[in-house]
């Protein structure tokens, strides 16, 4: 079927001014700075560490999961969730 109008080009798209193209950038990079200065534990899926928790006493696992400063450590009574500064590699 052949179309009896052409859309014109120039009406196809929003006008994006020079300023939204530079906030968008900044808003990008400024995301990336605070994903790469956040913390993060030191510890990989894998690791053999010991948990020393005040309140729930000494666990010895294996890392399962990690999502920023909290890692999920695998022990034989479940799993557990710590905070990086909490463990030790295991000896």
């Amino acid at each position: 079927m052949v179309k009896t109008h052409i859309q014109d080009l120039a009406s196809m798209g929003r006008p994006v001014s020079p300023a939204a193209l530079i906030a968008k950038n900044l808003a990008r990079i400024a995301a990336r700075v605070r994903r790469i200065t956040a913390p993060r534990s030191p510890y990989r899926v894998g690791d053999a560490v010991v948990a020393e928790d005040p309140f729930n006493g000494r666990r010895e696992g294996i890392v399962v999961s990690r999502r920023g400063p909290s890692v999920g450590v695998g022990t034989a009574a479940g799993i557990f969730y710590f905070d990086h500064r909490q463990l030790k590699p295991q000896e």
